[in-house]
């Protein structure tokens, strides 16, 4: 028996395990993998047109029924700010100028979409069961219409206040993002990186502030962190990092051998997006620093080292590469998502009920 059934009587799934909404990692495999367990499957569309969102939605309808989350962000539109922009192309010169590449060839095309009406328009069209915003939540006559069409809207917090105002905002259930997540950090109503806070000490407090169940999500990798989650008060998990080796995620291998060899060696920085968020730690991070006040707004910053990383890359190197991963890289596992799924809630239940 699971300690807490709200969230599986809120989305109509048949365990507490929510798969993070990985942009550009985790698609339709992954997410029917996660749902066909039993899970929640989520389909992250900040990275996809909406041609592409019908398409990803067509592929997992065509084989499952069970319910599924699509994942937005919602974040302002960048500020252009042209000194800004000339400050971190001085910064990143050298590294141009090395392999001979020209400084110049950078792109400032964001490369993220922000949920809008055409979006919503979206929503309303194919009807998902849960819908999951990223940075906050979208404006508000946005999210009425998502909400009008039955969708169960969540959001991620990372910390207490933020949840607050998500419940006040009509959220059915909350995401605690620890720090120790990997990933772009969900935080809005703070950027102050050195105040956040670990899911031991957040996922409690949050449980405490908002009536409304709270999803732990963080560094929770095998049974050990699930069973951790519900001890603290969370209703569910959310896992990202531990899927990352599976044969549905749509990394390099570079990434993956990243991953097998410094999955533990992670840094919170801003340098690859201009938004801070968890990665394995890389040459351009370790040179530049982790966190730089000289790093255009999200996304354009992907723009200034995307040459760079193509570069690198063909060389075998991922000097440039942004690889999101949680502190718990290394616990990663080598299975489809739908065995590392069952496997999660059959080692946790028989840790609960041993007891």
């Amino acid at each position: 028996m699971w300690p807490d059934y709200r969230i599986q009587n809120l989305f109509g799934i048949e365990l507490p395990i929510i798969q993070a909404p990985m942009a550009g990692v985790a698609f339709s495999e992954m997410a029917i993998g996660v749902s066909e367990a039993g899970g929640l499957g989520s389909l992250a569309c900040a990275l996809l047109t909406t041609d592409q969102i019908i398409e990803e939605l067509k592929t997992i309808r065509r084989r499952t029924s069970r319910p599924i989350n699509l994942n937005f962000f919602c974040h302002h539109p960048p500020k252009a700010d042209a000194e800004r922009e000339a400050a971190w192309s001085r910064m990143l010169e050298p590294y141009f100028i090395e392999p001979g590449l020209d400084p110049k060839a950078v792109s400032l095309v964001p490369g993220r979409a922000a949920f809008d009406s055409a979006m919503c328009d979206l929503v309303a069209e194919l009807r998902p069961n849960v819908v999951s915003f990223h940075f906050g939540l979208s404006e508000k006559t946005l999210v009425a219409r998502v909400r009008a069409t039955g969708a169960k809207i969540i959001s991620t917090a990372t910390t207490v206040q933020e949840a607050q105002w998500l419940e006040s905002e009509g959220c059915d259930a909350i995401v605690a993002q620890g720090f120790e997540a990997g990933g772009h950090r969900g935080m809005f109503l703070t950027g102050d990186t050195s105040t956040q806070i670990g899911i031991l000490s957040l996922v409690p407090q949050m449980v405490d502030s908002v009536k409304v169940p709270v999803i732990a999500a963080g560094g929770i990798a095998d049974a050990r962190g699930i069973t951790a989650a519900f001890a603290l008060g969370a209703a569910a998990v959310q896992i990202g990092t531990a899927y990352l080796l599976s044969p549905e995620a749509r990394i390099s291998l570079l990434y993956r051998q990243a991953l097998r060899s410094n999955g533990n060696q992670t840094a919170l920085t801003n340098i690859f997006t201009g938004r801070p968020g968890r990665a394995i730690a890389t040459r351009m991070v370790r040179e530049i620093g982790p966190i730089s006040e000289l790093v255009p707004d999200f996304p354009l910053a992907g723009g200034f080292a995307a040459p760079l990383r193509a570069k690198s890359e063909t060389k075998g190197a991922t000097d440039f590469t942004p690889m999101w991963s949680g502190q718990s890289g290394h616990m990663a596992c080598e299975l489809p998502a739908k065995e590392i799924t069952q496997r999660l809630a059959s080692e946790t239940l028989a840790k609960l009920n041993s007891r």
